[in-house]
């Protein structure tokens, strides 16, 4: 059975970025748009209740939530750099105390670096081919700052230091900041790279505080709970009455890469097995049989003509969407919506209908699809092209659109 498509422009937002609503602390591959759940959940007058982001990101269904006067949801998420920058947009911190860290923060860091002995008192972290990433003085500069960061005593403020702490690891790294993936600039760059570290962490340090205070402050009343959890959803007592989620369009490694694009802060937020997290993402582990139920195994099976490799990488994708949406469904309340924007993407030049297998498992699951909108997809962080026979140059776009899918519980 195939699932009706509303092609739907008021969903395009030409001309607009996840900046136009809520200004982002923190750059992140694929982030929803907060403008679609906005408007979408007005649309299906929701307004009230408790939601669930089972892949939460950086945080845009809570942006779209809060303006929709929700004000208890619920985030799962297992990149820890992902948690880290939705607890510090959505945790309501004392902006005094904010103030007075970053004025003692100052002062503590300069009065170290006078001495350039201290910073040999200092450990080295622990981060993979550091001297390959990183210059020996921005090395150091950021091991003193991270030094003084750790020193806040309040967890959520120290969060909030920590958000333009790992903008400046990845701006002042020897990677390519036009990239997501890990890749070193050339050599004739390297010569002539050299960043004023503590210059550039402050005055992040201020942008962060000054969108956190203005966008996000604001909107933290005492009545609004969000809890942000470094986890995989896993079903609970709790029954949800909305799911406003975008989940990953494919495996990390051929899709968008949300490891390696957090690998260097993770590391030097001390996660020891940053390198490891695009292989625990959707997808990550290959089964040994390709999928061979459902709407999408013709699809799959099309792949399989073609290359078993990437057949089998497919598969478990849709194994691990599938068994998610499973888990998922168990914990909505009768009644209660699931909005999933999703892309379709383009593998071995078979486009794989996403939004078909997202409506089909929920009504496998006690759902009834009500509506999927198709959007021209034009703003989003991520790669818009890949090489599906692996030939230098030949190219094709692995999507154009993206598509909001509404299901409803009906028991």
């Amino acid at each position: 059975m195939k699932y009706q498509v509303v092609r739907n422009t008021k969903y395009d937002y030409a001309g607009q970025s996840y900046a136009s609503v809520y200004p982002n602390l923190h750059k992140y591959p694929a982030t929803m748009l907060p403008q679609i759940g906005i408007d979408i959940l007005k649309e299906l007058n929701v307004s009230s209740g408790t939601l669930l982001d089972p892949y939460c990101g950086s945080g845009s269904s809570f942006a779209s939530a809060l303006e929709c006067g929700i004000t208890e949801m619920y985030g799962f998420d297992i990149n820890p750099l992902a948690v880290l920058i939705s607890k510090a947009k959505f945790t309501k911190i004392s902006l005094s105390e904010f103030l007075e860290a970053k004025q003692t923060f100052r002062n503590n860091i300069f009065e170290f670096l006078k001495n350039e002995n201290n910073i040999n008192d200092l450990t080295r972290p622990k981060i993979t081919n550091i001297d390959f990433w990183f210059s020996k003085e921005v090395i150091a500069n950021l091991t003193a700052i991270k030094y003084f960061i750790d020193k806040i005593a309040s967890e959520n403020v120290r969060t909030l230091f920590l958000v333009p702490f790992s903008e400046t690891v990845r701006d002042c790294s020897y990677t390519r900041n036009n990239e997501f993936k890990l890749f070193r600039m050339k050599p004739e760059d390297l010569l002539s790279f050299n960043p004023d570290v503590i210059g550039v962490y402050l005055k992040k340090l201020e942008d962060t505080f000054f969108l956190y205070s203005n966008y996000y402050f604001p909107r933290l009343g005492n009545e609004v709970k969000i809890a942000v959890e470094y986890s995989k959803f896993q079903p609970r007592n709790e029954y949800f009455d909305v799911v406003l989620t975008s989940p990953p369009y494919g495996d990390s490694r051929t899709t968008v890469a949300y490891g390696q694009f957090s690998t260097l802060s993770n590391e030097w937020l001390g996660v020891n097995y940053a390198r490891k997290i695009d292989g625990m993402l959707m997808g990550g582990i290959k089964p040994k049989r390709i999928t061979t139920k459902g709407f999408i195994a013709d699809y799959i099976a099309q792949v399989n003509q073609t290359d078993n490799k990437r057949a089998l990488e497919v598969s478990a994708f849709y194994n691990d969407l599938g068994n998610s949406i499973q888990r998922i469904a168990t914990c909505i309340r009768k009644g209660g919506k699931t909005i999933y924007i999703v892309g379709n993407r383009t593998v071995k030049n078979v486009q794989l209908p996403t939004d078909q297998f997202i409506a089909e498992k929920f009504e496998e699951t006690g759902f009834k699809h009500l509506v999927t909108y198709e959007r021209a997809l034009s703003n989003k962080a991520m790669p818009s092209k890949n090489s599906p026979t692996n030939i230098t140059g030949k190219t094709v776009s692995t999507m154009l659109s993206e598509y909001i899918v509404v299901c409803e519980k009906l028991y």
